[in-house]
């Protein structure tokens, strides 16, 4: 039986924290999925079709890597992909608090199915998707936050969003 990791997140944009995570689980699985949810509590500043694009494209070098897109229940996209484990990742003991409690429910509902935590790198203990596009859409420099094609996609979405004020 393969064992196939789901690493679920709205990616919205996808950081090198992201990478990250994505880099050290991949060894783990035989396959690993990266999966860009729908988070109802969000407004994605890219569209899920966008998203998923841009997961391609800084994960084309790992070819065990299998991106896609769900809008149902996690528990059930894990179900339905067969797969045996979800990848979180971890910043800081902030992000414990809500990960453990949807490792908890996930567990309720796929009860064959386990959670693992996989802490980040120091350099990106500070680093979310938030404060990339918070960064970028007041001008700051966003080198060295996300992929080089992250960055061009933002500053490129930011000045049309620029322009269509003025």
């Amino acid at each position: 039986m393969k064992k196939i990791g789901v690493y679920p997140g709205s990616f919205d944009p996808v950081t090198l924290g992201h990478l990250d995570i994505i880099e050290r689980a991949v060894p783990l699985f035989d396959r690993l999925i990266v999966a860009c949810g729908e988070n109802l509590s969000k407004k994605p500043f890219f569209n899920a079709r966008q998203r998923v694009e841009m997961l391609k494209q800084v994960t084309a070098s790992f070819p065990r890597v299998e991106v896609d897109s769900f809008s149902t229940l996690l528990a059930h996209y894990v179900k339905e992909k067969k797969a045996t484990t979800i990848v979180r990742g971890l910043r800081a003991v902030s992000d414990f608090e809500h990960e453990f409690q949807a490792a908890i429910i996930n567990r309720k509902l796929a009860p064959e199915v386990e959670t693992i935590f996989l802490m980040t790198k120091e350099e990106h203990l500070y680093l979310s998707s938030s404060i990339v596009k918070e960064i970028a859409l007041l001008g700051g420099c966003i080198k060295g936050l996300v992929p080089e094609i992250i960055e061009e996609k933002l500053v490129e979405r930011f000045e049309k969003s620029l322009h269509s004020l003025r």
